[in-house]
């Protein structure tokens, strides 16, 4: 098929416009990171004013259902009550502090209480700190320097395992071996090759590496990987630093029955708020408590008042099973219409997490269009990343999200040319 139709020139404001012309001049790129504007599908706004529940503002005033969710982190829904009372509670009486206030053991107590593998919890701010504590705690423990994982697997933005190498040394990634996600021979082969140094493996909950489809981990693969690292000493940790309290909330391998070593977690931790956690066994309570990791806003109060409302909320009202049932909802309504459109779609991951592609979309243009027509039409979805539902997307919600996807399809559809 061929043919594909026209994408829109922008589908930002002249507002979003001359904000990117102006951070230009003054932000390297105009943006760091996954937010810098080349990184998301054509003409996408790129800056926002405000969001309430599981509907976002751009600053040009078009409202959109949200699922990409702040990327992960907004989990309950923009201005949850819960966390929000919570927050302000808490910044009445303090948040930098000369130390931690005692919503640190509270919100501690409650991690350790939630999470069958965690006997002990360490704070910290972003999904990176937490991963590069677990790898750190993992070789302290063991006394080895070999550190397993995925080929393509994003595990944070630091030197030992950012995408890029920009600025990055050999050095840096000396004791990286890297293996296939879910082929247990080639995870037994970089064992091999790690010989007496294997420290840890480290895995991400399930496979979803940007612009590829998602792969959830084979009961066989995850359970071999415990068994290795049960003969080897090695440390298996889990980074549920994308899926943690989505999927479940005693830690994203727990319906296979499979419990690492050590985790990290962080995105939905707070609802927004910038916090991470690291979770072990007593295996390496000792490494955790001799590894050096702090920073100078790790103990800040705020964000872990709204992580210990967060996690109560989420518990109360069985947070990963609603997002399910809605991530369903809207995963069967792309089925149901994009047959009728005579489109082939492939659906991956987790309904919590899904993502959307297209049959014979090497270039990904199907699905930009397909996201650039749901745009217009108040549904923010996208083509390579997976996307998020939270607690405050309702039936009503994702059923206006399938109008909007439905004239997604159409364009895709239209595109076509026998």
């Amino acid at each position: 098929m061929s043919g594909i139709a026209t994408l829109p020139n922008s589908l930002s404001g002249p507002l979003d416009q001359a904000l990117r012309a102006r951070a230009r001049a003054v932000i390297p790129g105009g943006l760091w990171g996954h937010l810098n504007a080349a990184n998301l599908p054509p003409g996408y706004p790129q800056y926002f004013t405000r969001g309430q529940g599981c509907h976002l503002w751009d600053v040009d005033g078009r409202e959109y259902i949200d699922f990409m969710c702040s990327w992960g982190p907004i989990v309950l829904g923009h201005h949850n009550p819960a966390v929000e009372a919570a927050v302000r509670r808490q910044a009445h009486d303090g948040d930098c502090l000369n130390g931690p206030g005692p919503v640190l053991v509270e919100l501690a107590e409650l991690i350790v209480d939630m999470i069958p593998h965690a006997s002990w919890c360490v704070l910290a701010k972003n999904g990176g700190d937490a991963t590069t504590a677990c790898v750190t705690m993992a070789r302290a423990g063991t006394g080895r320097r070999k550190i397993l994982l995925a080929r393509g697997s994003y595990h944070g933005a630091v030197p030992w395992c950012s995408p890029t190498v920009a600025g990055v040394t050999t050095e840096d990634r000396a004791h990286l071996i890297y293996f296939d996600y879910n082929d247990i021979a080639s995870f037994e082969a970089a064992v091999d090759q790690a010989g007496v140094d294997f420290a840890a493996v480290i895995l991400t909950a399930f496979r979803h590496d940007m612009a590829r489809t998602l792969e959830m981990p084979t009961q066989a693969f995850a359970q071999r990987v415990r068994e290795v690292c049960d003969s080897t000493g090695g440390a298996l940790i889990l980074d549920d630093v994308r899926a943690g309290f989505r999927l479940d909330l005693g830690g994203s391998w727990e319906p296979l029955g499979v419990r690492p070593d050590l985790s990290a977690f962080s995105k939905a931790i707070a609802n927004g708020h910038a916090l991470a956690a690291i979770t072990g066994n007593d295996r390496f309570r000792e490494a955790a408590q001799k590894v050096f990791t702090t920073g100078s806003f790790w103990c800040t109060a705020v964000p872990m008042a709204a992580a210990l409302a967060t996690l109560t909320e989420l518990r109360r009202m069985d947070g990963p099973g609603h997002m399910r049932a809605m991530g369903q909802r809207l995963r069967d309504g792309i089925a149901l219409r994009a047959a009728r459109h005579g489109v082939g779609v492939i659906q991956s991951g987790p309904p919590q997490m899904p993502l959307v592609q297209f049959e014979g979309d090497v270039d990904f243009r199907l699905g930009i269009n397909f996201c650039a027509e749901a745009l217009q039409h108040g549904a923010y979805f996208h083509p390579k990343h997976n996307m998020f539902l939270s607690c405050a997307h309702t039936e009503a919600d994702i059923d206006r999200a399938l109008d909007a996807a439905d004239a997604g399809l159409a364009a895709v559809a239209r595109g076509f040319t026998a």
